[in-house]
């Protein structure tokens, strides 16, 4: 039987120090236990600067919880232009979004230690060429 899982400060700080600590200014803490799992699900942490691409799911739905912090999503058109974008900041009242599966999208960091928690169905699936637009 698998132990539960306290989400609170302090796993949040740590996985917020993992990501500083990283080239990559983001860190995630899977809680599915493989990446054949029906159910990805997962905090990140992210950190200001962190560089996401401009990408898609094809086959899935992916939802975005801000647990702290503050990020600016944004949506992209087939072709590269950007059509929409909204702050996501629970000190605000805005707490996530569900992108729709096929959306272009990325995300902007607006303040240090954001956590989110990330669900889409499995298995995992890297993005292939075609789901990332260079902007």
């Amino acid at each position: 039987m698998k132990g539960v899982l306290k989400i609170d400060e302090q796993l949040l700080d740590k996985i917020s120090e993992e990501a500083k600590g990283s080239p990559r200014l983001r860190m995630n803490y899977n809680i599915h236990e493989s990446l054949d799992a029906p159910a990805q699900r997962l905090m990140n942490a992210l950190e200001p600067g962190t560089m996401l691409p401009v990408h898609r799911h094809r086959f899935t739905d992916e939802t975005y919880i801000v647990l702290r912090g503050a990020i600016r999503v944004m949506f992209y058109n087939e072709s590269g232009k950007l059509d929409d974008s909204f702050v996501l900041d629970p000190c605000d009242g805005n707490y996530g979004v569900n992108i729709p599966a096929g959306r272009f999208h990325t995300v902007e960091v607006l303040s240090k230690g954001t956590v989110i928690f990330e669900v889409k169905e499995g298995p995992y699936t890297p993005s292939a060429p075609e789901d990332i637009i260079e902007i």
